[in-house]
């Protein structure tokens, strides 16, 4: 009779192997990034993230040859996310400046409940991307901030905002990416509560009586007007 650890090994494997390489491959991506997230990139092993998928370890370096190589497929499917958003509401010209703003914003604060371990192997373990890879895994990088910075521009060029573009963005992504430090999902505010109130302390600052208060999950306060900033 077979074990109890094989039964549950190949359990673990049919399951695995009900999908295509493709899904495969997203699921060692989302199970080690849950990993990543939970115990840390340097203590999580090769060993661990097939445990976690239900895979033998020889069968998971048929998808990658190394942790490296996970840890770049977490950072690229992140940065296609948040770019793939970006380019989707270009298309969406007739939006206005501060709309968008909020948007991008959401889309930085939501990934933070949807894809928490992707958020912190992105912002604390780009430095350990392969060497090979990462001139354009930093090129990602450096387009959305770029497409995020060009939203001030044109808010400065229509009149309704003021100060440095390249300064704006970094206090945008200064309030957005520090977040995942502190939110919990499980608390009172959703990541739209959070969104909202960073999106009026941005465009007002924190003077301004219209800047939205988070109310408890499940309300819908009035997005604040667009105002210089």
């Amino acid at each position: 009779m077979a074990s109890s650890t094989h039964r549950s090994r190949r359990k673990g494997e049919d399951v695995t192997k009900a999908a295509g390489p493709i899904q495969r491959r997203a699921q060692i991506v989302e199970k080690a990034s849950e990993l990543f997230d939970e115990v840390g990139y340097h203590t999580t092993s090769m060993d661990d993230i097939a445990r976690a998928v239900g895979l033998a370890k020889p069968t998971l370096y048929h998808y990658f040859d190394s942790k490296d190589s996970i840890l770049l497929a977490v950072h690229e499917e992140f940065i296609s996310l948040l770019l793939g958003r970006q380019r989707a509401r270009a298309v969406n010209s007739d939006r206005s400046v501060s709309d968008l703003l909020y948007e991008v914003m959401v889309d930085i604060l939501d990934l933070m409940r949807t894809h928490r371990g992707h958020v912190r192997v992105f912002f604390e373990h780009h430095r350990e991307l392969p060497e090979e890879s990462r001139a354009g895994a930093l090129a990602a990088r450096d387009a959305y901030f770029s497409s995020v910075r060009m939203l001030f521009e044109m808010g400065l060029e229509q009149g309704v905002l003021e100060g440095d573009p390249q300064l704006s963005a970094m206090a945008l992504f200064g309030m957005c990416n520090w977040a995942y430090q502190w939110y919990d999902p499980k608390g009172r505010l959703t990541t739209q509560d959070v969104a909202r109130y960073f999106h009026g302390v941005l465009l007002h600052g924190v003077e301004d009586p219209l800047i939205p208060i988070p109310m408890p999950a499940g309300s819908a306060p009035a997005r604040p007007r667009v105002v210089k900033a």
